[in-house]
């Protein structure tokens, strides 16, 4: 009766953010390949983060309507990021999670907000497994995601917001290596908004709705 579901609320990257993300994964991949590192498919998908919540799975259509609504007083082309760099956070020993770090424009900010008051008549707290995709390549879910999500809101959002694309997981010596590179800073856009459900690590593993940038 009281099933949740983690999602995340994302903004899909153009066409040249997708080819950075794909080409560091691939460095990550030589790293830790799979099945403990993932390479970026239809179970990882890269994308920018601007809400992650647990929410009643019973409410998942009004989710749905509620975003919808914010979607269609956004003018999207105006969801500007800038890539800056490479960064991570430690998984478990000697293991971190990389990702690309984004700065967001103001109006990605704004976007934020007005998502976390859409949606909060419709969250819940003390998410476990079962509100996650899992495969058998990744059967569980760690304690890091699971408290990551539960806190999302409001240790990652807002003036805490670090907007990034995650793109695999590497060990701590290759990562130092990596980050110390030069680091060529891309600005890019959305093509889309989306929500999925999560998977381990805080991946976007199931798409539930897309709505794309007017054509």
């Amino acid at each position: 009766m009281n099933a949740l579901t983690a999602v995340d609320v994302l903004l899909t990257p153009d066409e040249a953010m997708r080819a950075l993300a794909q080409q560091v994964n691939a460095r990550m991949l030589t790293s830790i390949p799979p099945p403990t590192g993932f390479a970026l498919d239809e179970h990882h998908q890269p994308h920018i983060t601007t809400l992650q919540r647990y929410v009643r799975t019973a409410d998942l259509d009004r989710v749905y309507a509620a975003i919808e609504d914010v979607v269609a007083d956004v003018d999207l082309s105006t969801l500007k990021l800038t890539a800056h760099g490479i960064a991570h956070m430690e998984v478990r020993p000697s293991v971190g999670l990389a990702a690309i770090v984004v700065k967001p424009g103001p109006e990605v900010l704004d976007f934020q907000a007005r998502l976390i008051e859409a949606l909060h008549p419709y969250t819940g707290t003390g998410g476990t497994a079962d509100a996650y995709v899992r495969t058998d390549a990744e059967p569980d879910i760690n304690t890091a995601t699971l408290t990551y999500i539960e806190n999302y809101v409001p240790d990652h959002s807002g003036d805490n917001y670090l907007a990034h694309v995650t793109v695999g997981l590497a060990t701590l010596t290759d990562l130092t290596a990596h980050e110390a590179e030069p680091f060529t800073p891309l600005t890019f856009s959305a093509d889309g908004i989306s929500i999925y459900q999560l998977g381990n690590n805080g991946t976007a593993a199931k798409h539930l709705r897309t709505w794309n940038t007017p054509t």
